[in-house]
């Protein structure tokens, strides 16, 4: 964007009213255009458009989606564990011992299709900076992720460079990554879902918010430069759909620098030690423009900023394009006069730039200057929290019903024990079942030496002190296909999913973090799978217990008139007393007892069998029992505690064979497995029935561990024994584990190594 000549001041603009502006060329709406003018009873500068295009795309202002969110509050469960809820930078709960933790989930889609290394480094950078301005030092990180077909070109163009730019970043960081998803489905072909979650630790009495507040304070930009990259960044991107052509506005992409981003870490945590910072807010999405809005609208009072002291990587930026830009490693913080020489201090010894940029005023407008000329002069809230609200129109599909009636019972089943051996080959080695060591091998798992749990486990875990071994526990799932078939049971799914992968691990689930990716807010259809999974997260996490402390939404996730499957993806943060009670998934002692904790049926809607085996999405999705979901937490938790269980690992997609190959691989161990009166082998196999886990138990703690189950009333089947090198089922096949594991581990190397 050029700037206007002469100089665009809030003057100029008063009286030349009739000045064309490129506000539609920016993503705004005709009426938001006008609604804009009315708040400032004329018509706004260059730099104030700029701010309120980026403020109030869907990406920022979530304008679309407020109506629905609302419910996550209103619903929200009581929970003393609760520090800080929805509309800070992160969410923020009491693990105990004076320990508090901060976690969040983001979404970098669409940057990461134009530019996957630096769209997925970038998404790592933000979502760092999120935990870091909360006062935490931010501990680990996790990446769920979703292409299109495995097999198709831009695959391997996308998935290559998004892993590289997770692990580049993150390992350059030196934080681990402790899990995440890998996904594969042709909806996701022009739309990949790279969503970042992050992590941190800190003390009760360090949580720090975003606000600016204290006449005379001074405001101090400090990171990075500002460039040309990013102009416009995630705030426009996400705030849209690709079009037929593919990737295209590559400079709209933010580039990353994991040596500046460790600096700033370091830094502000000095800073934090120090008590130098009065509010803090990181720029992310809608850079300078989101910091001072949002800091000056969450204060006491006004702010008045000199645009023209910014630090720059390119001296010919316009105010505009530095408000938009979204140059990474920067953080805006607030700080009472006397400290501010303490604070440069600080960052000299950290090589971190540090300008004064402005101050808190006495008023209630955020002003902003360049050279002397007042170019913004507009009340923060207006930008920051008062943006458009649509209640969008909201329609079932056309088409639902007859998805929903397309069952998958009447698809061919395998006729003999041969086909069922041959199907079970074919689903662990298909790309979504397959492992996934080619892509987590990339990226550091262990740095820091607090990793208790990673990839492969159903939960990764982090030890936080390291005298009481107190510890958290972070999983998150999302599945399209369930959420196709149904968003209510589908949002539910993926809840009860991301709670029973930590109560496998042994912690107790504490809290919820979502994001949200959908297709286009305009078309009703889509706002109908929102809102219905919406209300599915909200009335789960109710139920549950488990409030949702924060997240993200991505709309706009189509290419043309092709959305993907609405992906809810949730992460559930638990929190572990003791992280040498932990129980993993392997399967290690020979003669250990092989139980199914819950009840299994004939539910194969949006299964892995279906897929893999038929290339069939039909009928409903497994049905969701959210009180059996607590019971089966309790039961695993409590067993984990008392030394019951040797091993765990939930059922979810693939159904007990995915998880016992999984399970029997991790460990070097096989298994026999019989098949219980009532069901047969394929069922027992394949059947994606929620609520269910398959545990390890020693022969010595069979009697207790039944006698519990039984007296919670929890179905617990024994279903076999860990023994020799082969994965048998009686009466029906026996694969050698050297034969699972070389279908299992060549898939991904075969199609990107």
């Amino acid at each position: 964007m050029s700037p206007l000549t002469p100089l665009d001041t809030v003057d100029h603009a008063a009286k030349t009213p009739d000045s064309p502006q490129p506000w539609a060329e920016l993503g705004l709406k005709e009426d938001e255009y006008a609604r804009i003018r009315e708040i400032l009873d004329r018509r706004p500068t260059g730099a104030e458009l700029a701010m309120y295009s980026v403020m109030w795309s869907e990406h920022c202002s979530y304008k679309s989606s407020k109506v629905h969110l609302r419910q996550f509050g209103e619903k929200a469960p009581e929970n003393d564990a609760l520090l800080v809820g929805i509309g800070e930078n992160a969410g923020v709960v009491d693990i105990g011992q004076g320990y508090a933790v901060t976690f969040k989930v983001e979404s970098h889609n669409h940057p990461s299709y134009i530019e996957p290394y630096q769209g997925a480094a970038t998404g790592i950078g933000g979502i760092v900076r999120d935990i870091l301005a909360m006062g935490a030092r931010p501990v680990a990180v996790m990446d769920p992720l979703r292409f299109g077909a495995a097999d198709h070109p831009d695959t391997r163009r996308v998935l290559p460079g998004v892993v590289a730019g997770i692990g580049g970043y993150g390992n350059c960081l030196g934080l681990p990554n402790i899990g995440g998803e890998v996904v594969f489905d042709d909806c996701y072909q022009g739309n990949p879902l790279v969503n970042a979650l992050c992590v941190g630790v800190m003390k009760h009495e360090d949580i720090h918010l975003a606000k600016a507040s204290g006449t005379g304070n001074k405001v101090i930009l400090y990171g990075a430069r500002t460039g040309g990259d990013g102009i416009g960044g995630v705030s426009v991107l996400a705030s849209e759909t690709f079009d037929a052509e593919g990737p295209a506005k590559r400079p709209a992409v933010q580039v990353g620098d994991p040596f500046q981003e460790k600096l700033l870490i370091e830094c502000t945590l000095e800073l934090f030690a120090e008590d130098l910072v009065t509010g803090i807010q990181d720029l992310g999405g809608a850079g300078l423009s989101c910091a001072t809005s949002e800091l000056a609208s969450a204060g006491s009072g006004g702010m008045r900023v000199e645009l023209d002291t910014v630090p720059l990587r390119d001296s010919s930026l316009s105010p505009e394009e530095i408000l938009m830009s979204e140059s990474q490693e920067r953080m805006c913080a607030v700080v009472e006069p006397g400290k501010v020489e303490r604070f440069l201090e600080i960052c000299e010894k950290w090589d971190v730039i540090a300008t004064v940029i402005g101050e808190v005023t006495d008023g209630d407008r955020l002003e902003i200057f360049w050279h002397g000329e007042r170019i913004v002069d507009v009340p923060p809230r207006t930008v920051a929290h008062e943006g458009p609200v649509y209640h969008r129109p909201i329609a079932r599909p056309r088409w639902q019903d007859a998805l929903v009636a397309d069952d998958p019972a009447a698809l061919a089943r395998p006729a003999n024990g041969e086909e069922l051996r041959e199907q079970v080959l074919r689903l662990v080695s298909s790309p979504n079942q397959a492992s996934k060591t080619w892509i987590t091998d990339q990226y550091d798992r262990y740095v820091l030496g607090n990793t208790v749990l990673s990839q492969p486990e159903d939960s990764g875990m982090i030890r936080v002190d390291e005298e009481t071994n107190l510890g958290v526990a972070v999983a998150t799932d999302g599945n399209g296909r369930y959420a196709k078939l149904d968003p209510y049971a589908g949002a539910q799914l993926a809840l009860a999913e991301a709670y029973r992968n930590v109560a496998a691990t042994g912690a107790r689930p504490l809290a919820v973090t979502d994001c949200l990716n959908f297709g286009s807010a305009e078309d009703p259809g889509v706002m109908w799978q929102f809102s219905e999974a919406c209300r599915g997260l909200a009335d789960g996490c109710q139920q549950l217990g488990t409030p949702v402390t924060g997240g993200n939404v991505s709309l706009y996730n189509q290419t043309g008139d092709t959305a993907i499957h609405p992906t809810p993806v949730v992460g559930v943060l638990g929190v572990i007393d003791d992280v040498t009670r932990r129980t993993p998934m392997a399967f290690r002692e020979e003669g250990q007892l092989l139980y199914l904790l819950g009840d299994t049926a004939g539910e194969f809607g949006g299964s892995a069998w279906a897929q893999v085996i038929h290339d069939h999405l039909g009928g409903v999705p497994p049905e969701v029992d959210l009180e059996r979901e607590r019971l089966l937490a309790d039961i695993l938790i409590n067993a984990s505690r008392d030394g019951m269980v040797d091993a765990a690992h939930d059922l979810s997609d693939g159904g007990l064979i995915q998880a016992v190959v999984e399970s029997c691989l991790r460990g070097g161990r096989g298994a026999r497995l019989v098949v219980p009166e009532g069901l047969d082998a394929f069922t027992l196999l394949f059947s994606e029935s929620a609520g269910r886990a398959v545990v390890a138990v020693p022969r010595s703690e069979e009697v207790r561990f039944n006698d519990m189950c039984g007296a919670r009333g929890l179905p617990a089947t024994r279903v076999g024994v860990v023994d020799g090198d082969a994965i048998e089922v009686q009466g029906a096949f026996t694969l050698p584990l050297a034969e699972v594991r070389a279908a299992h581990e060549r898939t991904l190397p075969e199609l990107f190594g």
